[in-house]
């Protein structure tokens, strides 16, 4: 079964890892201290999740707006939701993944990773040297409506609505 090894490291490995560092660091640098950047990280990670849960929010209407599919900024909002929820949990680990998914450097490069994993699925060939506006663009065209019952095959763009005579 693959998804055994998953969550073995979820459950098992990450808490490990979780707890070799906070002894590491709390006998280096105190207990207290430990303590007060464990709730630093929370807090700043709180603070940056929201900043740029609202950025990725303002692209997703734009993209609206503009008539766009937005599956980039809903991968975003995904990655911020994991992020931040790794934030929240006590650890310094967690922590540096967390930001991984926050930092709005490091995010699209997260977007793009799992566009590419998941392009390999649904279209069933590589697409690692595709961009993601590439992606978008095949997902747009995949997704329209399209009128398959005349010989013509012709697709039509946007919503319809048939009215029989």
């Amino acid at each position: 079964m693959r998804t055994f090894p998953v969550f073995a490291v979820l459950f098992f490995v990450v808490p490990l890892i979780e707890i070799y560092l906070l002894i590491q660091v709390g006998s280096w640098v105190g207990v207290l201290p430990t303590i007060l950047l464990v709730v630093l990280t929370a807090v700043l990670g709180a603070f940056l999740l929201r900043q740029q849960g609202l950025s990725t929010l303002a692209r997703f209407q734009q993209s609206l707006g503009k008539g766009r599919l937005p599956a980039g900024e809903l991968l975003e909002g995904v990655i911020l939701l994991v992020g931040g929820a790794l934030l929240m949990t006590p650890g310094f680990f967690t922590d540096l993944l967390g930001f991984l998914c926050l930092l709005p450097f490091t995010r699209p490069l997260l977007v793009q990773l799992l566009l590419n994993k998941t392009a390999v699925k649904v279209h069933g060939a590589s697409t690692a040297s595709s961009t993601t506006d590439d992606f978008y663009t095949r997902r747009q065209q995949t997704s329209v409506y399209s009128k398959r019952d005349h010989q013509d095959h012709t697709t039509i763009e946007g919503e319809y609505i048939r009215k029989d005579d």
